[in-house]
């Protein structure tokens, strides 16, 4: 995955950044290569992101992207590309902060993928809760507890 895209994934990426949008949405955006997408957002992170939710979504993106080093299907390395543009981009424009998960994602998700939500859901939980005590309040920061 790493390096130049392949000639197959160069079409298909050019499919999809040449598809006609009839004016009514822009189009699609053509797609950084993998190490550039993969600086880009690790710079994100560091400019945009508090130091806690940057060690967290560095961590996240590196074991991602090394997840995916030696996928071959060229469906699978656009869609990954793609929506870590997206993520980026969002990152970028801070408007992120507050948004949901879309419902027809997280129905497309597989059950791993699902499992991967849950474990980083806890872990920002459990990184949120240390961070209450090493502020000194005990945890009490205006949230109930269950």
């Amino acid at each position: 995955m790493y390096g130049l895209l392949t000639p197959t994934l160069r079409r298909s990426a050019a499919a999809l950044t040449h598809s006609k949008n009839h004016g009514m949405t822009p189009g699609p955006l053509a797609l950084l290569p993998p190490i550039y997408l993969y600086r880009r957002l690790l710079r994100a992170h560091r400019k945009y992101l508090p130091r806690e939710m940057r060690l967290l979504g560095d961590e996240y993106v590196k074991a991602e992207f090394r997840a995916h080093r030696s996928v071959d299907n060229p469906a699978h390395l656009i869609g990954f590309l793609t929506e870590w543009q997206l993520y980026a981009q969002k990152i970028e424009g801070n408007s992120w902060v507050g948004e949901k998960l879309d419902k027809g994602k997280v129905e497309k998700m597989s059950d791993e993928q699902i499992g991967q939500l849950y474990e980083l859901m806890q872990a920002i939980q459990k990184r949120g809760t240390e961070g209450d005590l090493e502020d000194g309040d005990g945890g009490e920061s205006g949230q109930k507890s269950q």
